[in-house]
């Protein structure tokens, strides 16, 4: 029979781990926009969390996002991302097997674009994005730096950028809890999300009402997912749980760790492959 301070201590354990992640979650540098919004991990331990931003700083930690125009009207998109010492940086760890991430995305939530840049020797970073049509944007460069002492630094860095023209915002689609894409439909269940807090969201893909379970690797994974709070464009870049090396079949059931650090509306697109063709599915939840 338990003694009544060990079962006093049992029920305390659980709810002061609860207090302190949602205090960590609402701590850090105003100046930073300092949140849980994105998180990566290192290659030498996949279980090592490390923190990224919320992606709605141009400078954090002493990097700087620098891009060399500030107009998307044209294909392809030049930046370089400075260091502590103001000088581009060159050396940068693979996320996801990629050196970096680009993302753009409209004003309205519209115009998604996911696209993997290429580095010249002097730093100078080329995203192969397509021409955005008129309106206002915001491009996220994220990425795993290497500073001076050897430590790895993971970030997402962003700027406002434009297109020349005007053109009307389209309206951010409702809520739901489907979405198709390419006649796949995917079913989210993202019951268990709460802002602030690290919980699973869930995705099932199938095609004519029969479960997809032939998705082929992307990134390392069999998804990739990434979101965007309505109004101020925050960025969360969302991790599967599990990868190729450790999951038998792609699909139909992915699951991914969610820490999205807003209440509110969020865009998220999820980018899957079959067949040799990348499908991105787009779908609205209300976080609370």
């Amino acid at each position: 029979m338990r003694s009544p301070n060990r079962v006093r201590f049992l029920v305390l354990v659980p709810a002061l781990a609860g207090l302190l992640l949602v205090a960590a979650c609402g701590s850090g540098s105003a100046g930073h926009h300092s949140s849980m919004a994105g998180m990566a991990h290192s290659d030498g331990d996949p279980d090592d969390p490390m923190y990224m931003g919320d992606g709605l700083a141009t400078t954090d930690q002493g990097y700087t996002f620098a891009p060399t125009a500030d107009s998307v009207a044209t294909a392809g998109f030049g930046f370089r991302v400075l260091g502590p010492d103001g000088k581009p940086v060159t050396a940068f760890e693979p996320e996801q097997t990629k050196l970096m991430h680009f993302y753009l995305i409209r004003s309205d939530l519209s115009g998604f674009q996911h696209v993997h840049p290429t580095m010249a020797a002097d730093g100078t970073w080329t995203a192969p994005t397509a021409a955005a049509g008129p309106g206002t944007y915001r491009v996220y460069a994220q990425f795993i730096a290497k500073g001076a002492d050897g430590k790895a630094v993971a970030l997402v860095l962003s700027k406002q950028v434009a297109s020349a023209g005007s053109a009307p915002d389209r309206p951010l689609p409702a809520a739901s809890a489907t979405t198709t894409v390419d006649g796949y439909t995917l079913t989210v269940d993202s019951s268990q999300l709460m802002a602030g807090m690290a919980m699973p969201l869930k995705v099932s893909v199938s095609q004519d009402g029969k479960p997809v379970t032939d998705l082929e690797p992307y990134l390392e994974t069999y998804a990739h997912l990434s979101g965007f709070h309505a109004g101020d464009l925050a960025m969360a870049h969302l991790h599967p749980q599990g990868g190729v090396a450790t999951t038998p079949t792609g699909g139909p059931d992915l699951t991914f760790e969610a820490t999205l650090p807003k209440a509110g509306l969020w865009r998220m697109y999820l980018q899957f492959q079959t067949g040799g063709v990348l499908h991105t599915a787009a779908v609205t939840l209300d976080v609370r």
